[in-house]
Order: C-alpha cells, then sequence, then structure tokens
C-alpha cells in the first residue's frame, strides 16, 4: 500500500496543499473549522510528514528542546507540563531529557538536540557551561531558561527569584520566635536555585544572629527516602533544632517522616518548613507550611514567549520574575 503524501491529504480535505502546510506550520493562521477537516484526512490516510525533509529546505522542524536536571521525580513535572502545554498550543512537540546535575552531560545533550534541529532550547536555572552558552550564540537559536529569574541572566530567563524564596522561609520562622534552627538542602553543584534558597536563608539568619551548628546543617538529594535517612541522624543527637527550612518540598516530607519515626510530632515539638508548594504538599497531615513558587505560571510563561521568538524569529532577551508567596498551614508554629 503507498503511503500518503500531501497532495492526497490535499485532496481528502478539499483544500490546498499550501493550507495543509500553513496548518502543520503555522496553525494560528488556519481556521480551526479547516484545520479540523486536515486533521480528519490526516488520520484516515495514516499521513506522516517528512520532518528531515523539511529541515533540509530550512523549513521549521516543529520541535523545542527541553534539558532538565533529573525526570527522576515531580519536582519540574508541573513547570514541564505547562510549558508542554503552551508550546503545543502552538504547533511544537517536546523533546525532553536529563543531564543528572552534570553540566557537561547537559552540554553533550544540547548538542545532540542541535544536530536534530530542533527550533528552540530551554535549560533550567542559570547555571551552565561557558560552552553550553557559547554554542547557544553560535547557532544563534532561540532558547531561554526556566525556574531561576537572574535580571543579569545571559539568555532569556522565566522563573521566581529562589533568594527571596530562602528569605521568606527563614523570616518566617525567626519570627515565630524560633532560634534553634537547622537546614536541609541538596548537594548545590549544579543547582543554583537550591544554591540561592540557602544563601537567602542564611542571610537572614545571620541578620538575626543565628548561627547554624555545622551538625544540623543536613546534606540529602531530592529524594523523600534520602532524606528521611539524613534527618534521622540529624535526631539522634541528644540537642535538635526546633525547625528544619528544607530546600523544597520533597525534603520537607522526608523531614515529617524522620521526625515521625523518632517519636516527633509536627509542629509540637519540631516545626517544618519548605519550598515549592508542590503537588500533594496541601494535602499532606499536617499539611506543609511552604513557599510557592508558581511552576505552571512559570512554565506557561517561558513556552509561550519562547514559541512565540521562534515563529517571529525574535531574539530579544527578556527576563520575567513571578511572585512567589509564603503559605502559612500546619507544620510551622512557634517554639
Amino acid at each position: 500500500m503507498k503511503k500518503a503524501d500531501i497532495v492526497a491529504v490535499a485532496k481528502a480535505a478539499r483544500v490546498s496543499i499550501s493550507t495543509v502546510s500553513r496548518s502543520y506550520n503555522h496553525p494560528d493562521l488556519v481556521k480551526p473549522a479547516t484545520r479540523k477537516k486536515i486533521d480528519a484526512a490526516v488520520r484516515r490516510l495514516g499521513y506522516i510528514r517528512n520532518r528531515a525533509a523539511q529541515t533540509m529546505h530550512g523549513i521549521r522542524s516543529g520541535t523545542i528542546g527541553v534539558i532538565v536536571p533529573t525526570i527522576d521525580h515531580a519536582i519540574f513535572a508541573e513547570v514541564v507540563q505547562a510549558f508542554s502545554d503552551a508550546v503545543d498550543a502552538q504547533g511544537f512537540t517536546l523533546l525532553v531529557a536529563s543531564h543528572g546535575y552534570d553540566l557537561e552531560r547537559e552540554y553533550a545533550v544540547m548538542r545532540k538536540f542541535l544536530e536534530h534541529r530542533v527550533d528552540g532550547i530551554a535549560l533550567i536555572g542559570q547555571e551552565h557551561s561557558a560552552e553550553t552558552y557559547q554554542l547557544l550564540e553560535s547557532q544563534d537559536i532561540p532558547a531561554l531558561t526556566i525556574w531561576n529569574y537572574d535580571r543579569s541572566s545571559p539568555i532569556s530567563c522565566v522563573g521566581a527569584d529562589n533568594r527571596s524564596a530562602g528569605q521568606a522561609a527563614a523570616a518566617h520562622v525567626v519570627g515565630l520566635g524560633h532560634r534553634d534552627i537547622g537546614l536541609v538542602f541538596p548537594p548545590l553543584q549544579g543547582n543554583d536555585r537550591a544554591r540561592d534558597r540557602r544563601d537567602g536563608a542564611l542571610a537572614v539568619l545571620h541578620k538575626a544572629g543565628i548561627d547554624v551548628p555545622t551538625a544540623w546543617s543536613v546534606t540529602a538529594p531530592y529524594s523523600i527516602a534520602d532524606a528521611k535517612e539524613a534527618v534521622g541522624r540529624l535526631f539522634e543527637n541528644p540537642h535538635q533544632p526546633s525547625v528544619l527550612i528544607c530546600g523544597n518540598d520533597v525534603l520537607a516530607q522526608g523531614a515529617i517522616y524522620a521526625a515521625m519515626r523518632s517519636g516527633l510530632t509536627v509542629p509540637r515539638d519540631l516545626s517544618v518548613i519548605g519550598i515549592g508548594d508542590f503537588k500533594g504538599s496541601r494535602e499532606m497531615e499536617p499539611n506543609l507550611t511552604t513557599v510557592r513558587l508558581p511552576a505552571r505560571r512559570i512554565g506557561q510563561l517561558a513556552g509561550e514567549r519562547l514559541a512565540h521568538s521562534i515563529i517571529h524569529s525574535e531574539r530579544d532577551v527578556f527576563r520575567v520574575c513571578c511572585d512567589i508567596e509564603l503559605l502559612v498551614r500546619d507544620t510551622c508554629r512557634a517554639p
């Protein structure tokens, strides 16, 4: 059986070949009713367009590459889903890869995406190798970073001020009267979001004259199980903090489970605050006090802006900062 081509689709949908092409490359320029007829013909005929041939002739591939630190848990799920929804509405397909917090691996993955002629690149955070930034500049491809806002970002960015998020978390617990404060953060290598949050929290504590003992500064990967084990070792010490500031909600959940295993009640014996407001944080018992980073809003804006830059061949650098919000719930109280 001969494979259907664009001529067959146009004939079946009773439109011109150029209209079929336009429905793929510029769907916003085609009436919804016409797109519906074309889609029906495509489905009936089993038509698949040749992306490789289009790329050779200088036509957009219709793909955007997103490189995230990890897909092993749900930290980036909401922002990537919102980003995907936004670019899908403009006719783009997402290619997603992870680099495991290894910036050299990130560079290698990005090269592969560029070899496949993606139309745009989205990275997480501001910390990337000099070679990565240089490659983006030399290829003159629309690109942006998601999640961490930086007014001096060398490329476009859409995110939140993570330093302010750390400051908000620390200011809340200090305002409640806590002086015995511990920290639970992931390894900072290759993770500027965590580093900014930690620096923001420490700045507030330093201003309040509060020092964090080394034994109370816990490092754990973004894993509930690992955080539970690491914080559990903290509770083996005779002198313990009255509150834990956690680098994100995953670590906060692990800390709460560690407290429960040690016979502590949250927040009566130990207060816990997270950062992120991930799905499920509000539904926890007790529900988690945290600083909301508007993941869906960040992803949506990033997708819309990057798609616009691709479609209109714009290279202007833009920097968008989305507001954070302290959500006071049930895991924090005065000591």
